[in-house]
């Protein structure tokens, strides 16, 4: 199991025993490459006379204080210490020796290859405070916490709080004092370490406080930082969200901090965010990574309110933290920043995440059931996050948002600095709404699975034209999950004038049960093309009726032919749910995106576009045609590349697409010239190759075959950065060789002295094979290896192998390789019935993702025999 667990029950039964009050944690970074020193005072109230334990995750313990009473070492079991016959009133103290973690969970520590300074930083969440000081580790059970420093004396130390002190340097080091921090939970607790780049700030609250800024990332990268960008997009989002919420910042400072080697994209410290270091941005990037970079940054402040000054009581809530901070998010985006068009990237990015997550086996509800650690470190995902914003979306929609945020603001009000549970919040939405939420909350909130939307249309022809002699929007609901849920949606109609599709109808209503009548579209010419669910009102998956999809195809394409980006997204997405579902096929969708990205303005809907066609053509169109279709393709993919505008966005991004593909000699030719530094040459003009595009281009080659080892040390002597290793490693990990694939897995599987954004690397390398039968052999290891992973690895480790190894890129190839991916995935479950419930939550997934994609290649070969 990958760490030591912890069950609602355990946590349920210690929140009812002991209340914390507050913690002085002292930290000696300076004992070493290894090791550091962790000393603990927790002051805690407890039932007089009970036992419970602490939790701890250390290389040793050297002493353990309760009551000024020494326990013995007996105590300790690696991962708790035993606490028994409390008092009223209680101070344990812990005294012991942690280790840093290259994982990315704990305390990290890294190592910059430019200068070979050391950089830490921690990341608690969900439960990973226990591996550098003893604590309480669940939400509930909240404190002050102050932290007390040791480092190198040319480091900067940040924590959640101010610094109060700083000692004057002594052999070499300096000692760090913070305040103490607000009350909050241990998981949002935060040092970071090193000697960082820093710029600050500062803003006034409307409270009239003035809120410390700063800016972080490592030393190496202070040239890339923007800084002053980030503060702008802050000062905007607190502006926003005080206004919103009707409460000041509840913390005394601000800042974010750029961390190297991250898991996440980032991480909600109180007063010290830490994000994810991809974000300084060191090459330029599409359009759409910069406006994501703005959404974190907004989600993460939104986090300050929603999930750190009121956090869930347990992880079956954690949907409260992140549904609320994703919808708020992109609120602020829309409406405080300059990316206006925001909730068109959560309909193309999010809600198809959203969609995806809610049709595999595993779905949950919003709301989902969190028996223990385990359950909730797998449930960072598309419905927690996207569907849980989705629905308040709705939400919005149905209560009014004066009304939604009215309740908001009475929810703060009445918890801050406490911790709830689902029913507090509908509480204060259904008082300020007058609506009764619970039957709300069962459907949306309670319930698992995604309903899908169908126009029921009839027409005839009056005085020479087609109009509508009745309309019905149809609802289905999936076998598993048969619910039918409300929506409140609106209906489009549009109709070409002048070549350009126009909305010229527009219908809001609510749609219940499985069929609801649109009396409003009766007598109404037949537009060109009906869109259920126009502006994203609802969550829900959509069907184009055939005529609106013929209209949608011809048009697509056209500079002029949809009105807005929105509009475009919801067609798109309901023809790649059509080609997931099998009711469309693979080659249908490609050629609708490769007429799509042509001309569409938004870079965040060219970059799923392009996402999702790297997915139909690797697993959803039929095997025996897949070359062909490749070819046809990546040729298509070079012509719109030379034909989008000179150094645009869009030129950016099929150039980086088309390198992913690349296999013939043309065009790895292509790949030579533009890293070469001319991509005039090819037709490029305006292609800024730079570093990063420079390792996209020779992992195009090097997939190809048309570059090897000589190439890559070449490069990686020009870039011999963290990312440049990286970027090295993965490249290697993509020589389509059977030794060098044999390398990549025993250094993944076989060893685990990889950090983890190496062995992210090197997943993705080993994966990337357009010769598929040099995965084969893989097979079966990969089946025998799930356990031993699952159980000697953390968490993050473990599903970095699981998921990224997984050989569904075989699915559909038992004919021509001889492997059966479905069969064995489902053998290996059948075998397996008792393993840890994560670990087969997750081939769960896996087995549907090559079961889709075996039902997909069908309908395509289907469709192209027709």
């Amino acid at each position: 199991m990958p760490g030591e667990n912890l069950t609602r029950a355990e946590a349920t039964e210690r929140a009812a025993t002991v209340s914390t009050s507050s913690y002085d944690v002292v930290l000696d970074l300076t004992r070493g490459e290894e090791v550091f020193s962790s000393t603990t005072t927790i002051r805690f109230t407890a039932t007089d006379g009970a036992a419970t334990f602490v939790d701890l995750l250390a290389e040793s313990v050297e002493r353990v204080v309760l009551n000024g009473r020494e326990i013995g070492g007996g105590a300790f079991d690696g991962a708790r210490i035993a606490l028994e016959g409390l008092a009223a009133e209680n101070e344990l103290v812990v005294e012991a020796t942690c280790r840093y973690m290259r994982t990315g969970e704990g305390l990290h520590r890294f190592v910059d290859p430019v200068d070979d300074e050391v950089y830490l930083y921690s990341q608690f969440e969900v439960a990973d405070s226990r591996r550098v000081f003893a604590v309480f580790e669940q939400p509930d059970l909240k404190a002050s916490f102050r932290f007390t420093i040791t480092a190198p004396a040319h480091w900067t130390v940040v924590s959640n709080s101010p610094t109060e002190a700083v000692s004057d340097p002594a052999g070499g080091s300096r000692t760090w004092r913070f305040e103490p921090t607000e009350v909050i939970s241990s998981y949002l607790t935060a040092v970071i370490a090193g000697p960082y780049h820093g710029v600050t700030g500062e803003l006034t609250s409307r409270d009239g406080r003035t809120i410390p800024l700063g800016v972080y990332c490592r030393a190496s990268l202070a040239e890339h930082l923007d800084a002053e960008e980030i503060m702008a997009i802050t000062r905007a989002g607190f502006a926003f969200y005080e206004e919103a919420f009707d409460r000041p910042y509840p913390f005394t400072k601000y800042d974010q901090l750029f961390v190297p080697e991250f898991n996440a994209g980032a991480m909600e410290n109180a007063g010290a965010v830490t994000f994810l270091e991809n974000y300084v941005f060191r090459s330029r990037v599409p359009e759409a990574t910069v406006e994501r970079r703005a959404v974190t940054i907004l989600h993460e402040l939104a986090h300050m309110w929603f999930g750190d000054l009121v956090t869930m009581r347990w992880w079956n809530d954690l949907w409260l933290n992140e549904s609320f901070a994703e919808y708020a998010s992109h609120l602020a985006t829309a409406e405080a920043t300059r990316w206006r068009s925001a909730w068109t990237t959560f309909s193309s990015l999010e809600k198809t995440w959203a969609y995806t997550q809610d049709q595999l086996p595993s779905t949950h509800p919003v709301v989902a059931e969190i028996n223990d650690l385990e359950d909730v470190e797998v449930n960072f995902d598309g419905i927690t996050y996207a569907k849980g914003a989705s629905v308040l979306k709705q939400l919005v929609a149905w209560v009014g948002r004066e009304a939604f945020l009215t309740g908001v603001q009475r929810y703060f009000a009445k918890h801050a600095h406490g911790n709830t549970e689902l029913r507090d919040l509908l509480v204060e939405l259904e008082e300020t709404s007058g609506r009764d939420l619970a039957a709300w909350s069962d459907v949306w909130l309670e319930q698992a699975g995604v309903t899908l939307l169908r126009p029921e249309l009839r027409t005839e022809v009056v005085d020479g034209r087609e109009v509508l002699t009745s309309f019905a929007v149809l609802q289905e609901a999936p076998a598993e999950h048969p619910v039918l849920r409300p929506h409140r949606l609106v209906v489009g109609g549009y109709d070409v004038v002048d070549g350009r599709l126009e909305r010229t109808t527009r219908v809001e209503l609510d749609v219940r049960g499985e069929r609801t009548e649109v009396p409003e579209l009766s007598g109404v010419a037949r537009p060109d093309l009906i869109l259920i669910n126009d502006e994203d009102l609802a969550y829900a998956k959509i069907r184009l009726d055939e005529v609106s999809l013929a209209t949608a195809r011809e048009h697509i394409g056209r500079a002029a032919g949809f009105p807005d980006s929105l509009s475009r997204s919801l067609v798109l997405a309901a023809a790649w749910d059509m080609t997931r579902d099998g009711e469309w096929s693979a080659r249908q969708y490609l050629d609708l995106v490769l007429g799509a990205v042509a001309t569409e303005s938004d870079s965040t809907v060219v970059m799923v576009l392009l996402r999702q066609l790297t997915a139909a053509l690797g697993q959803y169109v039929a095997p025996e045609a897949r070359e062909e279709v490749r070819s046809t393709v990546v040729a298509r993919l070079l012509e719109l590349a030379r034909e989008a505008e000179a150094g645009s966005d869009t030129q950016l991004q099929l150039v980086r697409t088309f390198a992913g593909h690349a296999t013939a000699d043309e065009h790895l030719g292509v790949l030579a010239t533009l890293l070469d530094g001319t991509p005039e040459v090819v037709e490029l003009d305006g292609l800024a190759v730079d570093t990063d595009l420079r390792w996209t281009l020779l992992q195009g080659m090097v997939a190809g075959g048309g570059a090897g080892e000589e190439q890559i040390a070449a490069e990686l002597e020009r870039d011999g950065t963290a990312t440049g290793q990286q970027q090295a490693a993965r490249t290697r990990a993509m020589v389509p060789t059977p030794a060098n694939k044999q390398q990549a897995w025993s250094d993944v599987v076989e060893c685990d002295t990889l950090p983890n954004a190496v062995q992210q690397n090197v997943i993705a390398g080993f994966a990337h094979a357009h010769d598929r039968a040099l995965l084969a052999p893989f097979v079966d290891r990969y089946f025998d290896a799930l356990e031993p992973t699952w159980e000697e690895r953390t968490n993050e480790m473990a599903q970095n192998i699981v998921l990224g190894l997984y050989p569904g890129r075989l699915a559909g190839l038992a004919d021509q390789l001889g492997v059966d991916v479905v069969a064995s995935t489902r053998r290996w479950l059948d075998d397996h019935p008792e393993a840890p419930a994560a670990l087969r939550r997750l081939v769960v997934e896996n087995l549907d993702q090559a079961e889709r994609a075996v039902r997909a290649q069908e309908a395509d070969r289907a469709a192209a025999g027709r």
